[in-house]
Parts: structure tokens; C-alpha cells; sequence
């Protein structure tokens, strides 16, 4: 016998919008922090053109959540994480940033080999440091819920599911 969902009648809700698709995407962000301060890289292409962003990027199949993140630090701003130095900070779900709800795993880090770099410059405008608390105003909404959560020491959250 094949389990059919019930019937949610007439909604129109971001979770009646994804109820068909199976899919989450899985994203690692990155904060890599020095003193009060963290690293934002400028995007160079799409819908987020010239808006900050955390180093992240999707999970590989196979890949641990750990090492999807020394991975696309590196890839990104070409630094090199041991998984003991990353911490899981935040997780959010996200609905309406992308076709499909996305699961945001944020891992921080204050220890890693290497200075950071325009690793991609073909994605990517540049990279900076920024305090905590005068963050530029252009940052990409999703990893910006990751980074308030962060520095307010919420552990999960929801994004867009209203």
C-alpha cells in the first residue's frame, strides 16, 4: 500500500508550493571569524550581482556536512579548515530561495591556515572583513539570517516559510 498525504485543501503557503518535490537542497556556510569581525565574499553573477555572501556552497553527494565546508572554504577564499576547528553555529530551512526549500547548516571557525583570497574570481567581486554589529547593508538575505542567528546565539530558525 502506498501512503498518500492528506489533502491540505486550497493553500497556498510555501510548504504547499515544495509538498511534491522529495528534494531539500543542503548548503554549508562558512564564518570565518577574526576577533569581532567576518569574512563576506561579493558575488559576481545572477540574481545576488554584487551582494555579500559567507563562502558557502552545496553538499556533494557523499560528502559530510564537515567536509563540504573545509571544501568550499578552500575552493571559495583558499583557506585550509580541519573539520575539529569547525563548529556548528546555525541551521535554518529555507523556503523561496530557489526551486526548492534549501536546509542551511552555518559552521564557524576563528582557526585555519592561509590568509584569504579571491579564490573565484569569476563568481566573485572580492572579499572583506567585517564587524559584527556595522554589517554592509547589501548582504544577501539567507546568509544574513545565518549571521544575525549567529552573533544572537539562535541555534535554528525558519526563513520564508510564512
Amino acid at each position: 500500500m502506498v501512503h498518500q498525504p492528506a489533502s491540505t485543501g486550497d493553500v497556498t503557503s510555501p510548504a504547499a508550493e515544495y509538498q511534491s518535490s522529495r528534494l531539500t537542497v543542503i548548503d554549508v556556510h562558512v564564518l570565518l571569524v577574526r576577533d569581532n569581525d567576518v569574512l563576506l565574499t561579493r558575488r559576481r553573477h545572477g540574481d545576488w550581482d554584487a551582494m555579500w555572501h559567507l563562502p558557502s556552497g552545496k553538499l556533494d553527494p557523499g560528502e559530510s556536512v564537515l567536509d563540504a565546508a573545509a571544501r568550499e572554504a578552500a575552493e571559495e577564499v583558499g583557506v585550509l579548515i580541519e573539520q575539529a576547528d569547525l563548529r556548528h553555529v546555525h541551521t535554518v530551512h529555507v523556503a523561496g530561495s530557489g526551486p526548492a526549500p534549501r536546509l542551511g547548516l552555518f559552521f564557524e571557525t576563528r582557526k585555519w591556515v592561509g590568509e584569504p583570497v579571491n579564490c573565484e574570481p569569476d563568481k566573485c567581486s572580492g572579499v572583506e572583513w567585517f564587524p559584527f554589529d556595522t554589517l554592509p547593508d547589501d548582504v544577501i538575505p539567507y546568509p544574513l539570517a545565518g549571521i544575525r542567528a549567529y552573533r544572537d546565539g539562535v541555534d535554528f530558525g525558519l526563513l520564508g516559510w510564512d
